[in-house]
């Protein structure tokens, strides 16, 4: 898989592990400890998530110009390593919340956010801007040797980007099995069991007992003695300690990704001498150019961030569609699939799977339609991957409507009995997950390949932050996903996903001639 690429690539990707595995424990845990933890609402922790997720992005802007400006792409990403291992270490301690202790215990829980983002903006870019570095000089060495190897060594750079993306992957795979074993494990060690439902009744109960009704009561009840095996005489205690060991089990995770953060440094530091930096040549290269000279290649820089941006511009609705994955879906599955079977975090682990599994195949015939001159542009992929996460939200769309499945806030007003004939079984979100990770595979790897196109030698940080910060917006947009859920008929709140999809598809296809001249 590696043979014929850049030296380093390998340990490019096994230091990004680590990150990937952070990444996707937030991804499959972040809104819903932040509900059973807290007792926020749906939409508050949805919110929390969406900024948490911007975040990240928005810092990677600031992670680019940091190393751009200091050329110091090496430390940079180092530095991001430990603070977000800083940030994970302040997350795993387990600290119960109480109305006494909220005020400060939440805001506390958002630094750690805040300094995991962070990291995030130092590390992420910069090390992709170092990928991109490496096929520069890939192909600036193929350019000594003819032109026909230089054609090869172009050719290189997507398949390149994306065998990249699937090994970080690996980390994101294993990262959602880990929440649900640690706290299913502290559970049982204190002979309670896991329920989806429970940590929500139990914070209303711990919040306005008195104004529950009676079936709210007696569900409260006939889940404590589901979880336990036996009934209560005192309902306060058994809310407190549950929801104490439910989300201590999860803070146990966090310790996890301090771990896997150790780790990926350990690698990076190993191997970062065979790692380039970007800009490197350039800042000692001196060389005068005509006035003709410097107008031509301002005007080429300008075509490139004009085509750089209006790819960007598209993208943002990608992220605003897929990351709902980490909130409106994985409330769908926590509400409306059977959590007795698959708990709600583990569906995280099923795009990375099919990132793993699917990478070989989608290269593959990628590499068959170029050696039969039938090559799809990178502009053209960007489109079709817009296309199919479309199809993705007109399958589940499509089910949720033959199901009759009202908004989420009327369907957790209903008794166990009238739900159970409205509970999904797997298959929904198994198809659902193998287009959007078909989509990404059409978008997000080949797009940082193509920020590495068209980006100045001198900007390659700053761009690949650029490429994050236009998810940080589509990451801002991602509340809006829980809102539509609580409030809408299900089926009309995943149309709205896949009208946006197809106009971005719309606006992308209109583009692609214009894009392919710029990064020819």
């Amino acid at each position: 898989m590696f043979k014929n690429h850049p030296k380093g690539l390998l340990a490019a990707a096994l230091s990004n592990m680590g990150e990937r595995f952070g990444y996707y424990i937030m991804n499959a845990v972040l809104t819903l400890f932040l509900c059973s933890k807290f007792g926020l609402s749906d939409e508050h922790g949805g919110l929390i998530y969406s900024i948490f997720y911007a975040g990240i992005y928005v810092l990677s802007l600031i992670g680019g110009i940091i190393a751009d400006k200091s050329q110091n792409y090496k430390g940079t990403i180092q530095s991001g390593l430990l603070i977000m291992a800083l940030g994970y270490v302040m997350l795993s301690i387990p600290v119960l919340s109480t109305p006494e202790n909220i005020s400060w215990l939440l805001p506390l829980t958002c630094v750690a956010l805040f300094l995991i983002a962070f990291g995030n903006g130092l590390f992420k870019g910069n090390l992709q801007a170092i990928v991109g570095q490496m096929y520069d000089n890939f192909e600036a060495e193929a350019a000594k040797i003819s032109p026909e190897a230089l054609e090869n060594a172009k050719a290189k750079r997507d398949s390149g980007f994306q065998i990249f993306y699937v090994f970080i992957n690996i980390g994101g795979l294993i990262a959602p099995f880990i929440a649900p074993a640690l706290r299913s494990w502290w559970l049982k060690e204190h002979g309670l069991s896991y329920n989806a439902s429970l940590p929500a009744l139990c914070h209303q109960y711990l919040n306005s007992g008195a104004a529950m009704v009676q079936d709210q009561i007696q569900n409260l009840n006939d889940l404590i003695i589901k979880v336990s095996g036996n009934a209560t005489d005192d309902l306060g205690a058994f809310c407190t300690q549950y929801l104490d060991v439910f989300n201590t089990g999860i803070h146990y995770s966090f310790i996890a990704s301090v771990i896997a953060m150790l780790i990926s440094l350990a690698i990076f530091v190993a191997t970062k001498n065979i790692l380039p930096n970007p800009g490197k040549k350039e800042a000692h290269a001196i060389v005068d150019y005509s006035e003709e000279e410097k107008v031509a290649m301002a005007k080429e820089i300008k075509q490139r961030m004009y085509a750089l941006f209006a790819v960007l511009g598209v993208v943002i609705f990608f992220w605003f569609s897929f990351h709902q994955n980490g909130t409106s879906l994985s409330l769908f599955a926590r509400d409306f699939v059977n959590t007795e079977v698959i708990a709600p975090e583990i569906w995280q682990a099923v795009n990375p799977f099919f990132v793993i599994v699917l990478t070989p195949i989608i290269m593959w015939i990628f590499a068959a339609l170029a050696r039969n001159g039938k090559s799809i542009s990178t502009p053209k992929k960007i489109a079709i991957g817009m296309a199919i996460t479309g199809l993705a939200y007109l399958v589940i769309s499509a089910f949720s409507y033959m199901k009759g499945y009202p908004s989420a806030t009327e369907f957790k007003t209903w008794s166990d009995a009238m739900k159970a004939g409205f509970i999904a079984g797997p298959g929904i979100l198994i198809v659902l997950y193998f287009l959007l990770t078909v989509a990404e595979l059409f978008i997000s790897p080949l797009g940082l390949s193509f920020v590495s196109k068209v980006a100045p030698k001198n900007l390659q940080g700053l761009c690949q932050g650029l490429w994050l910060g236009a998810t940080a917006v589509g990451n801002l947009l991602i509340w809006i996903g829980p809102l539509m859920y609580n409030k809408f008929p299900i089926w009309q709140c995943w149309a709205v996903f896949f009208i946006v999809c197809m106009i971005s598809m719309g606006v992308m296809l209109g583009m692609v001639k214009w894009l392919e001249r710029v990064t020819k």
